[in-house]
């Protein structure tokens, strides 16, 4: 059984990326899960700190875009999603190759939403854990 309120596929989710942070940074959207959203972001010199490693706020970037996209595909169209809080325990470098990303909801309430990202290396071991915590409003 699925969380999701509005439905995408990866190519329509994608699509929310373009003119964003997310597009330099090469951040791509990969899998819709029935409670999960993975999406991928290269480690290169776009998303390197000066010593040549994974950058902290590149990180915080992919779990910032994808809990707030899962969060926007589990409210009802006529609600939005707005961050709150997040916070990242920064756990091993990577200095190249593909990080991965998956959200997964920690508490999906009418007006809070708490979301949780892994975020690996291609070895699979834990680089990054992230909770960000989304408010749900009313669009105008």
């Amino acid at each position: 059984m699925t969380i999701w309120k509005q439905t995408y596929d990866v190519a329509q989710a994608n699509a929310f990326n373009k003119n964003t942070i997310a597009e330099p940074l090469g951040l791509l959207f990969t899998e819709i899960g029935p409670d999960y959203l993975v999406g991928t972001m290269p480690v290169d010199k776009r998303t390197h700190q000066p010593m040549g490693i994974l950058h902290g706020g590149a990180s915080v970037v992919l779990a910032e875009s994808l809990g707030s996209f899962a969060a926007h595909m589990a409210t009802n169209e006529n609600m939005a999603c707005v961050g709150l809080d997040i916070n990242a325990n920064h756990i091993r470098s990577v200095r190249s190759g593909l990080v991965t990303g998956i959200a997964r909801p920690v508490h999906i309430g009418r007006r809070t939403h708490v979301w949780e990202i892994h975020i690996t290396d291609e070895a699979d071991k834990l680089v990054c854990l992230s909770r960000l915590t989304m408010a749900v409003i009313d669009t105008i």
